[in-house]
């Protein structure tokens, strides 16, 4: 006989439901605030916060380099996939980036290089502007693409076309990213070039960067103003992938893998934290106490709990392993507290797997988790890596699991140890931009903590109160008893 066996039913976020709570003036929906930490942050540094509470999971049909961007942008933060070579991974990375930034290490040109050579080095970098300096680094002029015809003048060098420096506004010893921003706003330029006193040149600040920051004010960056980044890594082959994702300027680290409770994960955690310290490292997937305790004490940054229970994946119908999530969450998060009790270390907690919706979100939040992971969701997205297929008169996307047969077609590093697959494939209708979609659910989700009496994730930790559900009353909560035309869900 088993060892332990649990007689108490594994209970789904499906069998929830939230009971309202006094909503007062501090606890409108305006008022409600989604931030929420992404890793745990020691005392005294610069706390990483999320103001979504909300992930796009490490998959090949949802997490590229657009979304990446685009969560960033929005408050959150997509997971670079990890099934795919190092160096393609980093090179998503180094594009997330570079999409924007505050103080822009730029690519810089001699005044002798040939405008032929200059547009092969524009159609091959995708730069568009490029700063002019002489052989001891001091700026001479900046060149654009209006700046010149690549036929017309294909025979004349930079330093001939170029604007030069004494019609430049120029920032000297500019390091306060405001002060550059007032300097562009006061000028009449698109870019702002930063030299030392001696004249050489150290940065750029692109006035698109603040009309964006303007249009976002609740995007993801990191000390340089440039987008966050999050990239996954695996057991495998990590020593070889993590630095390559340092140097690309990565953010923060996670391992993915569809059981964490490992030896492998432990020697994984304990090598990346010790030979790149300053990068927090995700671990898990967990989905009990001992694995909370197990990955904590070894480094691990924050923990994503799941097994089994996404849309695609079919772990614990192969394997018979996995847990449902709201009973994972809540295992894992009494560990968590008590963890912070005793150490005075929170570790962040990342619910993942079959999370569909805002409803499905709050609940996750309410038994304690700080964010949540979704695919699904995300696949249907413009920014998913995908192209859009019609199907019988319907707009679809391509989703699959990491654990599925096309994933391992492309050389999954995640389950090839395997003879068999733990995911399947299929299609997601069509949902349009991102920003829509996303905007959508969190208007969603504030007004379910408003109706709480909640304004913060932490006070609907401490304060929420949630009721086991019976099918009679879920199906009681759905539209019933009608003809139904038209319902707008997030499906």
């Amino acid at each position: 006989m088993a060892r332990i066996v649990h007689t108490d039913p594994s209970r789904t976020l499906k069998e929830f439901r939230l009971l309202p709570g006094l909503t007062t003036q501090e606890s409108t929906i305006e008022e409600v605030s989604l931030a929420t930490p992404l890793v745990y942050t020691p005392e005294g540094s610069p706390q990483v916060r999320l103001d979504v509470p909300v992930v796009a999971a490490a998959m090949q049909s949802v997490s590229g380099p657009a979304m990446g961007i685009e969560m960033a942008r929005l408050g959150g933060a997509a997971f670079i996939f990890c099934s795919q070579a190092p160096q393609d991974q980093a090179e998503m990375v180094r594009e997330v980036k570079t999409h924007k930034a505050g103080f822009v290490e730029p690519r810089t040109v001699n005044p002798e290089l040939p405008i032929s050579r200059l547009n092969d080095l524009r159609r091959d970098t995708g730069y568009s502007t490029f700063p002019v300096v002489g052989e001891d680094g001091v700026l001479l002029g900046i060149i654009t693409r209006r700046d010149f015809d690549r036929k017309k003048h294909a025979h004349l060098t930079v330093g001939e076309r170029m604007v030069p420096r004494e019609r430049l506004d120029v920032g000297i010893d500019v390091t306060d990213l405001k002060e550059a921003n007032a300097l562009l706003i006061d000028g009449h330029q698109s870019v702002l070039p930063v030299v030392d006193r001696e004249g050489r040149l150290r940065h750029l600040v692109f006035r698109k960067d603040i009309h964006d920051h303007l249009d976002n004010p609740h995007q993801l960056v990191d000390a340089q103003k440039r987008l966050f980044s999050v990239a996954t890594v695996n057991t495998h082959d990590y020593r070889l992938r993590a630095p390559l994702l340092a140097e690309a300027g990565v953010d923060v680290l996670a391992i993915d893998s569809s059981d964490g409770y490992s030896h492998y994960q432990a020697e994984a955690l304990e090598w990346l934290t010790s030979e790149f310290p300053e990068l927090p490292v995700i671990g898990g997937n967990i989905i009990t106490a001992a694995g909370f305790t197990y990955l904590a004490e070894r480094g691990a940054a924050a923990l994503k709990v799941g097994m089994g229970s996404g849309s695609i994946c079919i772990t614990q119908e192969q394997k018979g392993t996995g847990r449902g999530l709201a009973s994972a969450i809540m295992d894992v998060c009494r560990a968590r507290d008590r963890y912070r009790d005793e150490t005075g270390r929170y570790i962040p907690i990342l619910a993942d797997g079959g999370i569909t919706n805002s409803k499905d979100v709050v609940i996750a939040l309410a038994l304690g988790a700080d964010y949540v992971m979704m695919g699904r969701f995300f696949a249907r997205m413009k920014e998913s890596p995908t192209e859009t297929v019609q199907i019988n008169n319907r707009l679809m996307k391509p989703y699959w699991g990491e654990g599925s047969a096309r994933a391992r077609e492309w050389k999954s590093a995640r389950y090839h140890q395997s003879s068999f697959v733990e995911g399947v494939e299929g299609f997601v209708e069509y949902a349009g931009k991102l920003e829509d979609n996303l905007r959508q659910v969190v208007q969603k989700i504030k007004a379910s903590m408003s109706s709480c009496g909640c304004a913060t994730i932490s006070q609907l930790h401490d304060r929420a109160e949630l009721e086991l559900v019976s099918a009679l009353s879920i199906r009681e909560g759905k539209v019933h008893g009608i003809e139904q035309l038209t319902l707008g869900d997030e499906r």
